[in-house]
Formats: C-alpha cells, structure tokens, sequence
C-alpha cells in the first residue's frame, strides 16, 4: 500500500464508503442479449469487482427508445430488466464493489439502424454519429424524456445498484441543452444559462426525490478544447458548479473528446496520458460538494496516485486499464506493480471491436469478453502435469507459454533470435508505440517468475524436436514477407514486375534496420494498419521523402475502427507524408513506381528510390511440413496458422494454453 498510498485511501460517496479510489467507468461492453445482460456480461464485470475497482459503473442504460446506439444495447422502459441487473448488482457487490449504472441519451447523434427512431436534440441539430438530421423536441417530448431518467433510475434501484451517473458528456442530449450551439430554443429550455441547464438539473432533482437520500447521484461531463462550439473548460466548470450549489449530484466524472472530436474520447498512444485531468483539477476549485473522478488516458497506478496526491481530483476512472488487467487494484494493493499487464492504448478490441457493434475484447487479454468461458483471467491448476514445448517467441507463444505454465505444466520456450517478440517487437518500435515492448518486457517477467526454459538464439529443427520428446509442440514461428509484391487489387499478376530491381524491402526490413532506403520512398500499404503506416511514419521521421500508395480510399483505413486514422493522417501530413489512394503499383522501374489509378486506370510514375512492401504475409510453414514427415503431433497457432494481427495471435495462444 505504501507504493500508491493516495490509491488505497477509502473515501466516503454519499451513505456509502469506497475502499479506494480507483473506479472502473462506464463504457459499452456491447455484451446484452436481446436487451438483457447474460453471463458474458456478468463475469466480465465481477472479474474487475474481484480484482479490487472499488466502484463500477455499468455500462449506460438508454433512458428512450430514441437513445438506443447499438445492437447491445439494454432494453429501455421495460422492467424486464430488473431480475438480471439484480444477479450483477449482488455478485460485485459481494466483492466490496460500489455499484452504479450510467443513463443516457445521445440526442442527435443516435443511430437509426438500431433505434428505428427519429433521433432528438433541442433545436433538431445534424447528428455526428451518421449523416442523418434530427427532430426538435417539443416540451412534451422533454418532459417525457426527463421521465424516462427517472423511470430508469428506479429500476436500476429496484435492481440493487448504489446509484446511477447521469450522463451529460461528449455531446450527448444533457450537453446538447447546455451548448449554445445546438440549442437554439428561445422557450423555458433555452437562452440563459438557468434555461439551457434547466433539463440536467430537473433530471438530477427528480431522480433524488424519486429514489431517496441513499442513493449516489452521479453526472458526467467532458473536456473538448479543440473544438470551437463545444463548451470550453470554464462554461463547464460554472455548468458544473451550478449543479454542485444547489447539491443536485455526489460526485462528477471528467471525461475528454466527444462527437465532435471522437478520437480523444477514448485517447490512444496517439496522445498523452492523464487527458482528464485538466478538467477535474478546474472542477476542483469550484466544486463545493460533490467528489470529482478524472477520467481518460489514466492507465497506471502511478497515474492514478501522482493525479491523486496532487488533488486534481478525488477518484480516478481506470477503464481500459482495468480491461486489460482486471486485477490491476489488487496488484497494486499487494505490492505486484510489476505483475500488471499495462493497456497499449491501442484501441484494437476494446473500441476497435465496439466501433463495429461487436462485444468488447482486449488485445492483450483475451480473457476479455470471454471470462464466462474461460473462467476470468485467472488460470486453474491442470490435473496432468505434462511437458509443453513453444516454438517461436512471437505474441502467440508467448501466451501459449505464459498460460501453460500458470497451469503448472513443464514449459520450455525455443526462440531463434536473440529476442523475444518477433514482428510484435518490431510493431513496438513504431514512432510512440514503446507500450509494446513494456508488454513484451512483462512477458519476459512472467515467464521467469513461473520458471519457463528460455531458449534464445536458439533454432530448432525436428530432429532437435523429436530429441526433446514434449508431450505436447506447439509451433509459433510467425510469418515471413512474400517477397512477391503480389497486389490483392491486381490479382492477374502473380508477382509486380521487375521486382527484382534493387532498394525493395519489407517493412520488416525497415524496421529491423536491415534496409537501407533511398532518400526517396514510395510504401505500398496493402493493408491500411499501423504494419505499413507506422513505418511510413518512421521513415518520414527519420527523413525520408515518403508517398504511401494504397488502394484503399483513404490512408489508414483500418485504423479507423481504432479511432487512431485522423490523428495518424494529421501526423503524416505534417511530416510531408504523400498519400496517393485509391491506386496500385503496376510497376518498379529503375526511375520509380508505376502507379495505377484503380478508378480511371491511368498510370502514373512517382519517381522514387526505394520500394518498401507492406503486403499480406505468408505463413511460416517449413517446421510445420518438416514435423508431419516424422508423426510428431503439433499444434499451430498464431501467424504460422495464418498471417494476422497480434490481438488473434494472442488468443490463440491462451486458448491453446488452457486447453493442455
């Protein structure tokens, strides 16, 4: 305790006392079943009640039909609810979790497809969310939406939650009353700033007589100073305070970003840490009452106890933190800092997967999402000890290895190169991706601590194998670059001309330092993801005149299910960075790359000096071919199943490892 000793301070919310300061916030986890939480949803919260989060805020409820966003969504005005929020209520709460669910309304920016409803705003606004309008609200439909609030508060009381947190941040229908911008209403809800802030403050006060004095009222705002028509941090704060003066909630969370700048609402390793404190440290000052939480970007421990004992707020939110390691709390507490698998902040499963109305993973903790199989991410004793050989270090046997070692199996790891990591290390040494090798680090920690035979520099064959005699090989020798120049958009040719022209690498080549491009590069990103924008963005940094040809319609588009696209693109342009699109290389002359349009097929030459190849790998499957000539039996995962990204490689490496 004494590491973090601002963390494990209780501190009193309302008629209840929290064991510590840490929060596990509101975020959709997209897990409900027709509308009612299961037990996927279950497990994945009590995971993080008994990994020591000392408040959890379930995800929002939508409080009207018209604020329903995506397929996962509850059911709204239906009691229907009440029995299963019960079975979670009770079952974090025995963990000595405070429980509280966020209400919601997304106003104009709400998403026909799910709702099958016109969205609402005050003064009928374009949404932010789709390219649709929206309808203004009358002051009946006001008044039934400030109902349906306080029809949900109730239920989520007779449910056995604490409390409820009022969301009125990023834009959402409560902000949307309160911004000039999109309420332009000259009646009782508009105008002054008593009348923009008058459906937040009848919302909280009608809750409270509603529900009574044991029960936490929560309201949630945001941060979006980049934006010219969001309110700025002062608007805010009075917002804030005036709800504070007449004690209408008990405490108030500060998030970043929003509709208009959605890419800072779930902050990538694109930005800095500590995105919310700017907010909570002003609302500090003139908060009176209420407690604040800093939320976003606030990974760590260390984070949470620098922003705590400098009294920018009183409780921080942990969201993806906590995603990724839901015993973070707890391994802080006991003195296991370094035992904590830290977020990346890459986006790729949590909000990667929400973005396309999935359920919610984590790339670096399959567990996520899937606890109610796997039994959470803890690992149970296997009942047959055996010897288990992984070959090849990548993200995949890493966790194969990590995971069947936990279960108490003889674990020894054969990795060719002098490091462990594989491509994953390479990803780590993109232009602000150092989290990766931290994780790869924490691999490195785990692995000794659970007594795994580390093998480095070491490259096995199958006689080698045959000589070790596993009961069970699992192998995880990853993938290699094609070296065909092989193009999906021009698949009538098996290999891009005259490839054999000196200067044309692999992004691998590149990132290994084994290239050595010209002043002049032109990359062929095939797939739109951080392995071919992450080296261009190398490259431009390190000097290089750089054009991206992709036959997507824009750089990055992969990414854009991150949330990680637009800042890239914006940090490219800015170094120089040419973005060709919708094109593919024809090909590689000895004064540049041939470049076809893929709309008008014309061609045009960029004059350049080195080719670096960002295409789809293959599978490394010369062991694999090697071991089925002897009968020894394998399994194969990761890259060497097929070439794809970290977050199935991983998965496939614990689901290996529990199934020895």
């Amino acid at each position: 305790m004494t590491e973090f000793p601002h963390i494990f301070q209780p501190v009193q919310l309302r008629h209840k006392t929290l064991k510590n300061r840490v929060v596990f916030g509101a975020h959709t986890t997209n897990m409900a079943r027709d509308g009612l939480p299961g037990d996927q949803h279950l497990a994945y919260y009590v995971e993080r009640a008994m990994g020591g989060a000392a408040m959890i805020v379930v995800e929002p409820m939508p409080v009207h039909p018209a604020a329903v966003l995506t397929r996962g969504n509850f059911r709204t005005g239906s009691d229907d609810v009440i029995p299963h929020f019960r079975r979670l209520a009770e079952a974090c709460k025995a963990h000595g979790a405070v429980m509280i669910q966020q209400l919601y309304h997304i106003g104009a920016h709400g998403d026909g497809d799910n709702s099958w409803h016109a969205h609402w705003s005050p003064s009928g606004g374009p949404s932010y969310h789709d390219s649709d309008g929206s309808h203004e609200m009358t002051e009946a439909e006001i008044e039934e939406t400030i109902d349906g609030f306080v029809q949900a508060a109730i239920r989520c009381q007779k449910a056995g939650f604490d409390g409820v947190e009022v969301w009125a941040a990023y834009h959402g229908l409560l902000d949307q009353f309160w911004t000039p911008f999109s309420n332009q209403r000259t009646d009782q809800w508009g105008g002054s700033l008593e009348n923009r802030t008058r459906a937040s403050r009848e919302v909280l006060r009608r809750i409270r007589v509603a529900c009574g004095d044991d029960f936490i009222i929560g309201l949630a705002v945001n941060d979006e100073p980049d934006v010219e028509a969001a309110l700025t941090k002062e608007e805010t704060a009075k917002i804030v305070a005036l709800h504070d003066a007449e004690e209408l909630m008990d405490y108030v969370t500060c998030g970043t970003g929003g509709y208009f700048d959605f890419y800072k609402l779930m902050p990538t390793f694109l930005y800095g840490e500590k995105l919310g404190v700017d907010l909570s440290a002003l609302l500090k000052t003139v908060v009176k009452n209420a407690l604040v939480t800093a939320e976003s970007h606030i990974r760590t421990p260390e984070n949470a106890n620098t922003v705590l004992g400098a009294g920018e707020a009183d409780l921080v939110s942990i969201v993806r933190g906590q995603i990724a390691d839901p015993h973070l709390v707890a391994k802080a507490k006991a003195g296991r800092a370094d035992d904590i698998r830290g977020c990346i902040s890459c986006n790729q499963q949590c909000w990667g997967r929400r973005s396309r109305d999935y359920y919610i993973s984590c790339l670096i903790n399959p567990s996520a999402g899937h606890e109610y199989l796997w039994g959470g991410d803890r690992f149970d004793p296997s009942p047959n000890t055996q010897s288990v050989l992984v070959v090849g270090g990548g993200p995949a046997g890493l966790e194969a290895a990590r995971v069947a070692a936990e279960r108490g199996h003889h674990v020894t790891l054969a990795e060719a190169g002098p490091k462990l990591g594989g491509q994953f290390r390479l990803a780590g040494l993109q232009p602000r991706r150092g989290q990766i090798g931290e994780l790869i680090d924490w691999y490195e920690r785990q692995l000794d601590r659970l007594g795994v035979d580390l093998r480095l520099n070491t490259y096995v064959d199958e006689d080698d194998i045959a000589a070790l005699d596993a009961d069970h090989v699992i192998l995880a020798t990853g993938s290699l670059p094609a070296e065909t120049g092989f193009q999906k958009a021009l698949p009538h040719l098996a290999r891009l001309p005259t490839l054999e022209r000196d200067n044309v690498w692999s992004v691998e080549d590149v990132m290994m330092q084994a290239a050595r491009p010209g002043p002049r590069v032109v990359l062929l990103d095939e797939g739109g993801n951080w392995r071919g924008c992450g080296t261009a963005w190398r490259l431009a940094e390190d000097g290089h005149a750089v054009t991206i040809v992709t036959p997507a319609a824009m750089i990055g588009k992969e990414l854009e299910r991150s949330a990680t696209d637009w800042p890239l693109r914006r940090t490219l342009a800015r170094l120089g960075v040419r973005f060709v699109t919708d094109a593919a290389i024809s090909e590689w002359t000895t004064d540049g790359a041939t470049v076809q349009s893929l709309l008008t097929g014309q061609t045009e030459l960029l004059a350049a000096d080195s080719l670096v190849l960002a295409t789809t790998n293959i599978a490394d499957t010369s062991l694999r071919t090697a071991l089925a000539a002897t009968g020894i039996p394998t399994q194969i995962i990761g890259d060497a199943n097929a070439p794809r990204n970290a977050a199935l490689a991983i998965y496939e490496g614990r689901q290996t490892g529990l199934a020895i």
